[in-house]
Parts: C-alpha cells; structure tokens; sequence
C-alpha cells in the first residue's frame, strides 16, 4: 500500500521590510485587528489537520518571533534565512529534508499575506491533488495596464488578456522544488518566487483562481487595507 501524500508549509519571513520604513519593526510583526501579521498568516494551515509542519524561515538577528503565540505550536519549527527569498525558501526545505518524501506537497507562503482565505487554501489543495506539475494561488489581472518610459510617461496599453497576478500559497512537490531552487542557486538566479523557479526546468505551473483581497503587505497604507479587511470578516 502506497504512503500517502503530506502537506508541509514554508513561510519565508527573513525580509527587512524596506518599504515600510519608519514602521519601527518587520512588517511580519505589524499588528492587525489584535494579532501580528505572520500569526493572520500562519493560522490558516494551522487550522489543518493535514498540514504536517510549518517552518517559519527568520533572520538570523530575529529575536521577536518567540514572542508570538504561535511560536509555541508544536507544528511550527524555524530555520534560519539567508539573503534572497530563494535562499531562505531552500533553508525550508532543508528543515524538512529528514521527514519529506519526493512527492509529498510543500505549500509556500509569505508571512506578510494576512489574508489568505481558508476556502482559497482548500481550493489549492483540492485542485492540484492529482497535478503533475502543482502552482499556485492567483487572481486575473482587471485593470488596464500601462508601460511607462524614465519619465512616467506611457510608452504604451499592454494587453491584460491572459494575464495573472501571483499570490501565494504555491505549491509543489517537494522533489521538484528542491530541484528547481537548487538548479537557481547554481545559475545565481534570484527567481521573484517558486513558480518562476519551476517554470525554468521548463515545467508550467497551473493557475488555482483565488481572492485578490489574499494581498501582500508592502506599503503603509497595506496595512489599513489588510486591517478592514480582517475585520470586516470576522464580523460575517
């Protein structure tokens, strides 16, 4: 009898949040709506039976995750970053490398998405169950585009058909993105996230249509938003 799949969880939290600056603390640590961000974050796999493990990857000069709630859960471990997302993801897996089989599922999140729907992380898993290849979370893209030349003028409409923005959980197995992250490392390619690692061994990654409130905190006024939002859900 064949062993079954697991889900393990990679939450790269090592960033210095320079684009919120002057906010005093990592943007993973912001309080929202009476938690931090990464516990908002981290709370959706968690409430999961099948979610085997979460490594929680920090900075090495990270003195302020032991202080969050979650820090105490028997299914989170940290590892320790390094200076790129893709080298802080590596250190994930690399946690997980004594207990995770080839094909089992590895879901990678930021720790600055609050607002991952629970139904959007069981969709994910649902549809990508019986993939070849795995993907991720995303949304269509609506707006009309534009591409500008150095002085902000627009050089011209780019066309939205077709087009995604990426949002996080990704996944995929973990044979395949430890193979697709280490052929990066080798290339000193810095790949923006997992999929566009995968999607250089020349697989494609399939497309799993989620909220496009799942938004990544980056700017002050991100942080409003990600606020109403929790807010406005736990009233529902």
């Amino acid at each position: 009898m064949s062993r079954p799949h697991k889900y393990w969880v990679v939450v790269p939290a090592a960033g210095s949040s320079r684009r919120i600056a002057g906010a005093g603390l990592p943007k993973q640590y912001l309080q929202l709506a009476g938690r931090s961000v990464i516990e908002w974050s981290l709370t959706p796999f968690l409430e999961r039976n099948d979610c085997e493990r979460i490594v929680v990857v920090l900075a090495e000069n990270d003195r302020r995750w032991r202080k969050q709630s979650l820090a105490r859960d028997p299914r989170v471990v940290t590892a320790t970053g390094g200076a790129e997302r893709v080298d802080s993801v590596r250190a994930g897996l690399r946690a997980l490398a004594a207990d995770a089989a080839e094909d089992d599922w590895v879901l990678v999140h930021d720790a600055a998405r609050p607002c991952l729907r629970a139904t959007d992380l069981s969709r994910l898993i649902d549809e990508l169950a019986d993939d070849g290849v795995g993907g991720l979370l995303g949304a269509p893209v609506v707006d009309t585009l534009k591409r500008a030349d150095a002085a902000d003028r627009v050089q011209a409409t780019v066309s939205r058909e077709s087009l995604w923005r990426a949002l996080t959980p990704q996944m995929f197995r973990f044979g395949v993105l430890d193979r697709a992250l280490r052929v990066a490392g080798e290339a000193a390619s810095a790949p923006t996230d997992e999929a566009q690692a995968v999607e250089a061994l020349g697989l494609q990654p399939r497309l799993v249509r989620g909220d496009p409130d799942n938004i990544k905190i980056t700017l002050p006024e991100d942080i409003e938003r990600a606020e109403r939002l929790l807010k406005s859900w736990s009233a529902l």
